[in-house]
């Protein structure tokens, strides 16, 4: 699973998710890429579920990049908690995903074959994706 080795704070606020993404919106080292329609949280179990996907489709051919990494600390407190009792402690590691962000890259493949892993992967993801070519 993806997570930091080290960060300055153990704990986050959670932020707003407004806005558009500004950075990480081309396609750079790839051929094709996936890109993100929606804002949402994604955790690294659900990163680590598409590059599974992706990897097991395009078999041994092909390089895959991973645009984007787990940094921000998700807490939570274990069940019927009662309220109060301070923050929880830090639970998974979660990736702030903005519309236009380009989240995977593929290349070394055909189109076909790198649309539909791309297609599969984002069936893993919480957010409604396209396939984008460079």
């Amino acid at each position: 699973m993806l997570m930091p080795k080290k960060t300055k704070y153990r704990k986050d606020h959670k932020r707003r998710r407004g806005g558009v993404a500004t950075r990480l919106v081309d396609v750079n080292f790839g051929s094709y890429g996936l890109k993100a329609m929606t804002a949402h949280w994604i955790n690294s179990r659900q990163i680590e579920a598409a590059r599974r996907v992706m990897t097991r489709y395009i078999k041994k051919t092909g390089k895959l990049w991973i645009r984007i990494f787990p940094d921000k600390p998700v807490t939570a407190h274990g069940g019927e908690m009662p309220m109060g009792k301070g923050k929880g402690a830090v639970d998974h590691y979660v990736c702030v995903v903005k519309p236009g962000t380009v989240m995977f890259e593929i290349e070394g493949i055909d189109e076909k074959t790198a649309r539909e892993a791309m297609t599969l992967a984002g069936h893993k993801l919480p957010v409604k994706c396209k396939v984008l070519s460079k």
